[in-house]
């Protein structure tokens, strides 16, 4: 396992950092799944007073409507399928790993274990996997996933990142799960080796978008949230070379 404590920090090139995240956007564009309605951003009224400047209001002060699963670029954690109050604030307690980002093609809509053990060859295995699915477009960036049923993930592959110790998977995927699987979230529940020996500190990260022109390799990875306390929030990873 390539570690934190092995990347020689001065050979990192912090001048050029490749952020994979989704914005959340007001508009119809915003990548959507989960069968949720596009984001709202609505100023506030009270009275008189609006909060839109554009509209005489003297500061820009908007409520905004989304959901973190369905609308971008997000991080949860085993709170998303355990009745126990997990919080992704309370899991996620660093923010900064080693990571390596391989490209992979699901075959008959499957991500499985032998594909990625074939794509990370005989690299070092490092705390953060980062998976593009090929093939990529630029579509990823508004695409409505709800009733396309994307690719996902065999229970395989993630128990073999749980027993590698990978603590935090990224896919620009809405799911590492089937759309539509009747609720068992088997891939869910094998990475986070739930309900038995539960990986409180593990992260699934989905829809993330990895421009063709990134080269798969290895990267220092900050994952960034807000402080959400809910199973789940809007993430913002980031990459930064390793030279």
């Amino acid at each position: 396992m390539f570690n934190l404590s092995q990347i020689n920090f001065s050979r990192i090139d912090w001048n050029n950092p490749i952020d994979i995240s989704l914005a959340l956007r007001d508009d119809i564009k915003n990548v959507a799944a989960w069968y949720v309605p596009p984001p709202r951003f609505e100023p506030v009224v009270m009275g008189n007073w609006i909060g839109d400047v554009n509209r005489g209001g003297s500061v820009n002060f908007r409520n905004i409507f989304f959901n973190p699963h369905g609308h971008g670029t997000h991080t949860e954690c085993v709170g998303h399928i355990s009745r126990e109050n997990y919080t992704i604030n309370q899991c996620l307690k660093k923010f900064m790993f080693s990571c390596r980002l391989i490209s992979v093609t699901p075959v008959s809509n499957e991500i499985k274990k032998s594909d990625i053990i074939k794509a990370i060859g005989n690299s070092d295995l490092t705390e953060a996997l980062a998976i593009r699915t090929l093939p990529n477009s630029e579509e990823k960036t508004s695409k409505k996933y709800s009733h396309t049923n994307p690719a996902w993930f065999e229970p395989d592959a993630l128990q073999w990142m749980a027993e590698n110790n990978i603590e935090h998977l990224l896919t620009d995927l809405p799911s590492v799960d089937p759309e539509e699987d009747g609720g068992k979230l088997l891939a869910h529940r094998t990475f986070w080796q739930f309900p038995n020996n539960i990986r409180v500190r593990a992260t699934i990260t989905e829809m993330i978008f990895v421009s063709d022109r990134i080269k798969d390799g290895l990267y220092l990875l900050n994952l960034q949230i807000a402080s959400f306390e809910n199973d789940a929030s809007p993430s913002k990873p980031v990459l930064y070379p390793v030279l």
